[in-house]
């Protein structure tokens, strides 16, 4: 069980990375659209080289899919939960910025190691009666396995956001909130940030060392 899990964080990963910037899409277009372009870099020769300078383009190429297509603002507010009232205006803004460069740096740096053609099929759009909010489902599908992957999505400005993934039923944003609680009980939110900060200048020494 502990493996599956740990396959279904990878397979996460790959599709976390694909979703592109929204235009006025579906919730499903949001994710579908830009899959093929992310696909196709993850698959290209040019990038199969250990070669720490070209995976460093790589990464770069799939950070600009990802970065405009979650509202990563409201991913920080969602994993802080209460302690979000208790940062500043301009702790908020620091402390998702930094989330979401640690996120980036994991979930690329997962993908880049664990892609090897895995598809990915499209089940359901679920809008909220009332809210402008929706769930598509997907799984990631290879000759093996089939791990259901749920993406939680927000309407903003006539654009839809992601703010939450689940595979297997696990919460990226529950994962991020029960470790961000346990560190805030006995720290400052400026304390946290400097974690992350330096969380991000390990993640990109190790990168550059290939």
């Amino acid at each position: 069980m502990k493996k599956r899990f740990s396959t279904g964080l990878v397979y996460f990963a790959i599709v976390l990375m694909v979703c592109g910037t929204a235009r006025a899409a579906s919730p499903t277009d949001t994710i579908r659209k830009p899959l093929d372009s992310a696909i196709e870099i993850l698959g290209d020769p040019k990038y199969q080289a250990d070669d720490p300078g070209l995976k460093a383009e790589q990464r770069d190429k799939i950070w600009d899919l990802v970065g405009g297509s979650f509202d990563f603002t409201e991913v920080s507010r969602r994993a802080l939960a209460r302690n979000w009232k208790s940062f500043s205006a301009e702790e908020q803004k620091a402390f998702a910025t930094v989330f979401a460069k640690m996120l980036g740096n994991i979930y690329v740096e997962r993908i880049q190691s664990g892609f090897a053609g895995q598809k990915v099929e499209f089940t359901d759009e679920i809008l909220h009666e009332s809210k402008p909010l929706a769930i598509v489902k997907t799984f990631i599908i290879d000759d093996q396995t089939k791990i259901p992957v749920d993406y939680s999505l927000k309407k903003m400005n006539d654009q839809w956001r992601v703010y939450d993934v689940k595979v297997e039923g696990v919460s990226l944003i529950k994962n991020y909130r029960t470790q961000f609680n346990d560190i805030l009980r006995k720290e400052k939110p400026a304390q946290l940030i400097e974690r992350l900060k330096t969380k991000v200048a390990e993640q990109e020494a190790a990168a550059n060392k290939g």
